[in-house]
């Protein structure tokens, strides 16, 4: 049975993934706050003790064909360093870091025997290329390639992994963005203002296209135009 976890699911990109992981014949597990397994991601503790319940081993427990997708993510805080709110900053390692590392490590141990397992961090051009005020983000995203370049090296059988930026994605963190007071908010406005946002649709389908591919995983770092 082909089964897929989807963080991040209720809205913007993580719906469309797990729209379209549903209409490929996956039963999909999504986790975030209002809907699916409602979990704070930002709060590693109801994570952990939501893993320790079970309920994820359970769902697995019949897979032959295991997708995980780590989706969910936070874009505050936009401030210099010096300014920003050590709440936020806690918030974003949490949710952006430790939950996808968290959950990637639940899923590798708990998948059932033989099943394949096809692990997605979604990255940003942002992990990749410095933007100022967007420190924290860029950790993260950085954080996550590292990730998954380590799990990649690790060689561990049955298992795959890439780390995928989406591109600019006309969604709720877009929203944000432009709503932001940072230097590089103008090019963002722009991008909206003539069209060039990717929708969560069309975002959805290149990520899900290089997941099919056969040789999803040979590059670890990549984006959507490698679709």
């Amino acid at each position: 049975m082909k089964k897929a976890i989807v963080t991040g699911h209720s809205a913007g990109l993580g719906a469309a993934l797990t729209a379209q992981l549903a209409a490929d014949g996956f039963e999909v597990l999504g986790i975030s706050r209002s809907s699916g397994a409602q979990l704070d991601l930002g709060q590693p503790k109801a994570l952990t003790e939501w893993l320790e319940s079970g309920a994820l081993r359970e769902f697995m427990a019949d897979a032959t064909d295991l997708v995980l997708i780590n989706n969910a993510g936070t874009v505050a805080p936009i401030a210099f360093v010096g300014r920003q709110d050590a709440e936020a900053i806690e918030q974003s390692v949490n949710l952006n870091v430790t939950a996808p590392l968290i959950l990637t490590d639940a899923v590798v141990r708990e998948r059932p025997g033989g099943a394949e397992l096809r692990v997605v961090h979604i990255s940003s051009g942002a992990g990749r290329h410095a933007y100022e005020t967007w420190s924290v983000y860029c950790a993260g995203k950085a954080a996550v390639d590292m990730h998954a370049t380590a799990l990649a090296a690790e060689q561990l059988d049955g298992v795959k992994v890439a780390s995928i930026a989406p591109g600019v994605v006309d969604t709720g963190m877009q929203e944000a963005i432009r709503g932001a007071d940072f230097p590089s908010r103008d090019r963002f406005q722009a991008l909206k203002d003539e069209g060039q946002l990717s929708s969560p649709e069309g975002a959805a389908r290149a990520i899900i296209t290089l997941l099919n591919r056969s040789d999803f995983g040979e590059k670890v770092i990549t984006d959507v135009r490698d679709a």
